[in-house]
């Protein structure tokens, strides 16, 4: 029986799959929430919108509904993408949509499960960022802006509930070899990219005492990308 539960949010996309994976194989009650009723496929299924207070705080209670297996991490791994124009050539519809997507869920998901961490007496919070935080690239403003901020927030999380037991890290994921992203960019070099299963083996990582010492930090994960 777990005796640990993680709340993976974004837990049914290409990353989000091995992520659950490598909980479901640490022996963790991993809670999955998601938009649409899903099969139960080893993990604890919760129909939740992630954008909205009541979604996420859903998402934690059902988290947090098996007393044997208190809620000791959460991965924040919920956001999108989209590419445009520049800068001046971008309507601020779509500025703001990346920012919505990408850090309004990690930080209400967060703001949920904070007081249910300190209670239970420490745990993780893991944040996924992107390289393109600290590397931006043309055509994704948007896109590095909001990425930057869940940068930022895990680090003001980080620094918050240090003294209450509360870890928070980041990793920064280049291009992930999903299935998307290869039928998006059938002609790159795919063998640079980073498989799903090595990014989700240092989010373990980090959402497990073997980390403790840890926190505040910003974890590249690049691959050969």
């Amino acid at each position: 029986m777990a005796d640990r539960t993680v709340l993976v949010t974004g837990g049914t996309g290409g990353l989000g799959g091995a992520v659950t994976a490598a909980f479901l194989r640490g022996g963790w009650r991993v809670v999955v929430p998601q938009r649409e009723p899903g099969t139960d496929d080893g993990p604890v299924r919760v129909v939740a919108d992630l954008l909205t207070p009541e979604g996420a705080a859903r998402a934690v209670e059902a988290a947090t509904g098996d007393p044997a297996a208190p809620l000791r991490a959460v991965v924040n791994l919920v956001g999108g993408y989209a590419s445009g124009g520049l800068v001046h050539e971008t309507p601020v519809e779509e500025f703001e949509r990346m920012l919505r997507i990408n850090l309004r869920p990690t930080y209400l998901v967060t703001q949920a499960a904070l007081p249910h961490l300190v209670e239970a007496g420490g745990g993780a919070v893991v944040c996924v960022s992107a390289r393109a935080a600290v590397a931006p690239f043309p055509g994704a403003a948007g896109y590095a802006t909001a990425k930057a901020a869940v940068q930022a927030f895990a680090g003001a999380v980080a620094v918050e509930y240090r003294p209450r037991g509360v870890r928070c890290n980041t990793v920064l994921p280049s291009v992930i070899d999903t299935p998307a992203n290869r039928a998006a960019q059938p002609e790159a070099d795919h063998r640079r990219w980073v498989p799903p299963a090595e990014i989700a083996a240092v989010i373990r990582f980090l959402a497990s005492d073997e980390s403790a010492p840890t926190s505040g930090a910003s974890v590249p994960v690049y691959g050969r990308a």
